[in-house]
């Protein structure tokens, strides 16, 4: 039957899972890091997933397609519900997926100099930093995934230190970073950025808001990306 459907466009889609997650229906799933339909006949054609998106990947589209099957869905969603109850599950971000971690335990000697925070600057939140401020003449920025700063061990050393420092979740927040970055950037005398992001598909977004924003901002700025594994790893590349 011809019906109204979504479309997801794979290049715009920045692995965010928002789409996934807001998908009741379990239409959507994560494959290699970009968000698919997964199976027409549980798209009820009603777009929850539209207005989560945060770069305009998904659209509607009207094609030859299953019939919405409410059977079917309410099944897949019990299926779903006792997977959740099981302790190695898989959800809709393959970023959420619980797992425990192993290190080696900690000697630290006594004589041992105490750690010193390296942050230069308050408030770090995306949200909250104000647009101009005297601290971004002549910053070097460094824009991180909140949970990076858990995950690296010198992440302060390696990282925070003499930069500017702004962070969020683009999983958990609200809207798009990529406008207020941009007026940061266009705005203030910034020497360069760096973005730290967890290696998980959902941080594309902030990686993606940054792209966007040097883009943006007109101006031409040397930046880099380091991506962070969910062991504490700094990876290659």
């Amino acid at each position: 039957m011809i019906r109204k459907i979504i479309e997801i466009n794979e290049e715009k889609c920045n692995g965010c899972g928002l789409c996934a997650s807001a998908c009741h229906e379990g239409a959507i799933g994560m494959v290699n890091g970009k968000a698919k339909l997964l199976r027409d006949d549980y798209c009820d054609g009603l777009g929850n997933c539209l207005p989560v998106c945060p770069t305009g990947a998904i659209t509607f589209v009207e094609r030859e397609a299953a019939a919405y099957d409410e059977a079917a869905v309410q099944a897949n969603t019990r299926a779903r519900e006792q997977a959740a109850q099981q302790p190695q599950s898989a959800c809709g971000c393959p970023g959420s997926q619980a797992k425990t971690l192993r290190s080696a335990p900690s000697v630290q000697p006594v004589t041992a100099a105490p750690a010193v925070s390296q942050l230069r600057q308050w408030p770090v939140q995306i949200k909250l930093v104000p647009v101009n401020a005297p601290y971004f003449d002549g910053a070097h920025l460094l824009v991180a995934a909140d949970c990076t700063a858990y995950a690296y061990a010198g992440f302060h050393e390696d990282f925070i230190r003499n930069k500017i420092t702004l962070i969020g979740c683009p999983k958990l927040d609200e809207g798009d970073y990529s406008e207020k970055l941009t007026e940061i950037i266009r705005q203030n005398n910034i020497k360069s950025v760096t973005v730290v992001r967890m290696e998980v598909p959902c941080c594309g977004g902030i990686e993606h808001a940054v792209r966007t924003a040097l883009q943006n901002s007109g101006k031409f700025l040397p930046w880099q990306v380091v991506v962070i594994s969910t062991s504490g790893e700094r990876l290659p590349g």
